[in-house]
């Protein structure tokens, strides 16, 4: 297993140059922040479905997700200031300020409730600044079995806490959608779910959600799924709404995979790639992304070879540093390093400038997000460079 724990205890000393921003980012989302006022911005979450642990904090125009609540959050070197008058704070490392952030606010569609009377926020939330994010299906046939879970997993904490219900309607997901475009804006909905015991893994049931927020509200949407069995449901989904589609290998090698995510694992790499061949064609090319998980043991030579494999075909890999959320077997697990994560970002982000993709061009979905990884920031620099 490769070593993801950072590589020095403290970030660079406040002599060095200035960080770029996709540096800055990096440095954030690796050793986290310590917040002096927990409550500003849209409120933050321990454990449950992801991002969890996290706190929404936009840099630079970009708003990204910042661990708050794990271990290494709490001994951050760096600490972000409370607000002043005008939503601004200051971001310190080691008692010297090296940045300012925003907090987004609290979206007003969460205070209200369906027709049936469930809390807006127990169907969707709001992720990053500007995405509604949903898990159709929280319950996964994998999630009660020990030998069989991810071992990052955590979507069922969400619903023993009592914050979420474990089938949303498509009239309830419908109903949300529409009043979180027209109160807050919202450019466009993550749809996931939990795998049922059905061959088609969830696609069913994304297919018709789908439908009914576009019969609602023009909202682009990406469906996340594990690959059906049956490669016609890529045209379905496409049919019903989905914009985009995320099937996601979290892991690349096939040791990783058994080791981290067994019962996952069963689905060979061999379905996942020949799921996106098939995809791309429906979807188009870019608009087919998958999730990596950088840190959980795979190499940065294997991640960059199997995102090389995955542009080739079209596949956005969207590639993100492992941030642990507690109560999960993996709680304890370090994040990795800035420099791991930018021994990767920075060759991918050339990669994808080179195949003529870009995060700007995925029509919705994680990837276009991009909150959860400093990658986009990177495509904006020649190499991954500091300026």
């Amino acid at each position: 297993m490769t070593d993801a724990s950072p590589s020095s205890p403290h970030p660079p000393s406040p002599g060095s140059p200035p960080l770029s921003t996709e540096r800055l980012i990096n440095e954030l989302q690796s050793f986290g922040v310590r917040l002096l006022d927990p409550s500003a911005g849209v409120g933050s979450r321990r454990g449950g479905a992801g991002p969890s642990d996290h706190k929404a904090l936009t840099i630079d125009g970009r708003t990204v997700m910042i661990p708050v609540h794990t271990a290494a959050a709490f001994d951050s070197p760096y600490v972000v200031r409370k607000p002043g008058d005008d939503g601004i704070s200051t971001v310190e490392r080691d008692g010297v300020g090296v940045g300012r952030v925003a907090f987004p606010v609290q979206p007003r569609f969460y205070k209200l409730q369906t027709f049936d009377g469930v809390p807006y926020p127990q169907i969707a939330v709001l992720h990053g600044r500007d995405v509604l994010a949903t898990t159709v299906l929280q319950t996964c046939i994998r999630y009660g079995s020990r030998t069989k879970t991810c071992q990052f997993c955590a979507i069922g904490q969400s619903l023993a806490a009592g914050r979420t219900v474990a089938r949303k309607t498509p009239e309830q997901l419908a109903e949300v959608a529409r009043a979180a475009v027209l109160l807050d804006g919202v450019k466009h909905m993550v749809m996931t779910t939990g795998t049922p015991a059905t061959s088609d893994r969830g696609a069913a049931i994304l297919a018709e959600s789908a439908f009914a927020v576009k019969a609602a509200i023009d909202l682009p949407i990406q469906g996340q799924c594990e690959p059906p069995d049956d490669d016609l449901w890529f045209g379905r989904l496409k049919a019903a709404g989905i914009d985009s589609l995320g099937m996601h290998l979290e892991a690349v090698t096939p040791a990783v995979r058994a080791r981290i995510m067994p019962g996952k694992a069963s689905v060979p790499l061999e379905r996942y790639m020949a799921a996106f061949a098939a995809a791309v064609p429906v979807f188009g090319r870019g608009q087919v992304s998958t999730y990596i998980l950088a840190g959980l043991g795979d190499a940065p030579a294997a991640v960059l070879s199997m995102c090389e494999t995955l542009v080739g075909m079209g596949v956005y890999p969207f590639v993100v540093p492992f941030v642990p959320i507690s109560g999960t077997p993996l709680e304890s697990h370090p994040s990795p390093s800035p420099d791991f994560m930018h021994a990767i970002l920075g060759p991918l982000s050339a990669m994808l400038r080179r195949a003529g993709m870009s995060s700007g061009d995925v029509k919705a979905g994680c990837a276009k997000c991009g909150a959860c990884s400093a990658l986009s920031s990177y495509e904006r620099r020649p190499g991954g460079r500091a300026p």
